[in-house]
């Protein structure tokens, strides 16, 4: 038994880990490589394994930078079970095809520029097709349901609290004699984060596999990060511009509905139009309604007496894109919530094109921003920046809303650890250098327990 680290190494973006147990090979995420665009062209790049000597595949949740290269994967031969959460599944079903969808269409943009130019046009990494016929290869599973899914390999999955259907993921594995029990935390969720559940506790593993994305900070309290967000709102509600908000299409997106819902009249926001600017994330949230047994009870009770969490009266969903681009002849007024999380593609470039030049446009940053990614440019306070080949000056007020993480801090990842009552053996993963070390540093100190840092195409024998 031996598992290999294919991504997520020092970095947060390309998840993926193949395991050998004997004569099966199981491949444990499957994420797309984010980032800078040379950084991003090494999602075309083969895998570092035949596609189809792989037995079986095993998703923690939905978010691209985990299951954004299965398409991939299929396309080049694999045909076997992808095993995950019955929500993932639904939300795998929007979110592949729109990823193939955004790939195809900038494909298509830029080989209208290589033909003029008479150069060798470009591929899509897959099409739409591919992400339909992807789809047929899930196999939903239910948390707390243990299946075999190899030879003496059992699946058991747990809540971990990230976004709807994300999955703790335990792998009992049997091998000559001997078994071992390997647990993925995927990415864990920030306690006391509105709408789903805590990460579930576990107790039991030889090896943990452990992400770590903040494991070198601390997030504020939930009452201060909604104070925080209150308190702009309202400063911003007297000048004259628009609030553009990067958000998640699955996860955050829904959070904030279900926090402007709550607080609509504290915070004023029947002053606004609220635009939800994002197909897939209107669609996600419908999603989301599907499979509201997944809620916290707060959640669960504010559904029984209030209706549907995600409803504004003053809320348009814009579905088709002449509906985004009459958004943008709105001067003032309007909160803009849109797609990418990290503004490195979708509908949010276009509102940055249009709004992010005027002094009196607030960009609100609700979420992580990968190094490389315009987003984290514009945290780190850039004055410029390039959009479609064009320059344009960024006048506009940047706030970062930290406290509002769909991730554990560092507090977080070493309690949900702590509960291991063995104190196994630990590897970090899906991290930036800086917050591996920091949380291996308090793994050590305050569990004495073995932590490594993983590195690319290393090999951990079981």
């Amino acid at each position: 038994m031996e598992i290999e680290f294919l991504g997520a190494t020092r970095e947060v973006t390309g998840s993926c880990y193949r395991l050998r147990i004997g004569d099966y090979q199981l491949l444990v995420e499957c994420g797309l490589i984010q980032g800078r665009f040379e950084h991003e062209k090494k999602n075309a790049d083969p895998f570092l394994f035949k596609p189809d000597e792989i037995d079986a595949v095993v998703l923690t949740h939905a978010h691209i930078d985990h299951s954004g290269r299965l398409p991939l994967l299929v396309r080049r031969g694999y045909n076997g079970p992808i095993y995950t959460h019955c929500a993932t599944v639904d939300l795998c079903a929007i979110m592949l095809e729109d990823a193939a969808y955004l790939n195809e269409r900038e494909v298509e943009f830029e080989n209208r520029k290589r033909e003029r130019k008479g150069l060798p046009l470009l591929e899509p990494l897959y099409s739409r097709a591919d992400a339909r016929a992807t789809q047929q290869q899930f196999k939903p599973v239910n948390y707390h349901q243990p299946q075999e899914i190899l030879p003496g390999v059992v699946l058991t999955l747990y809540d971990a609290g990230h976004i709807l259907g994300s999955s703790i993921v335990e792998l009992a594995i049997t091998d000559q004699g001997q078994t071992r029990k390997i647990v993925f935390s995927g990415d864990l969720g920030h306690r006391g984060a509105p709408i789903l559940r805590d990460p579930e506790l576990l107790t039991d593993a030889d090896l943990v596999v452990m992400e770590s994305t903040y494991g070198d900070r601390l997030h504020r309290p939930w009452d201060k990060t909604w104070q925080e967000m209150g308190e702009i709102l309202a400063s911003v509600r007297t000048g004259r511009g628009n609030v553009l908000i990067p958000a998640f299409t699955v996860g955050r997106t829904q959070e904030l509905l279900y926090v402007f819902n709550r607080y609509f009249d504290e915070w004023g926001l029947g002053a606004w139009q609220v635009f939800l600017d994002s197909p897939m994330a209107i669609n996600a949230t419908e999603v989301y309604q599907r499979h509201a047994r997944l809620y916290d009870s707060h959640a669960r009770e504010l559904e029984t007496q209030n209706g549907a969490l995600f409803e504004l009266p003053n809320l348009h969903l814009s579905q088709r894109s002449e509906d985004s681009m009459m958004i943008n002849q709105i001067r003032s007024g309007a909160i803009i919530i849109a797609g990418s999380g990290m503004c490195s593609g979708g509908r949010i470039k276009h509102h940055l094109k249009h709004n992010v030049w005027r002094k009196e446009t607030h960009l609100l940053i609700v979420g992580f921003q990968a190094r490389g990614t315009l987003g984290r440019a514009l945290v780190d306070g850039t004055k410029r920046i390039r959009l479609w080949g064009e320059t344009i000056n960024v006048k506009a007020q940047v706030h970062t809303i930290g406290g509002l993480s769909a991730h554990a801090d560092q507090q977080g990842l070493a309690d949900w650890y702590g509960h291991f009552k063995n104190r196994p053996r630990v590897v970090l993963v899906h991290g930036e250098p800086e917050a591996m070390e920091q949380l291996s540093l308090r793994l050590r100190q305050d569990f004495r327990a073995d932590v490594r840092i993983a590195e690319f195409q290393e090999r951990l024998a079981l």
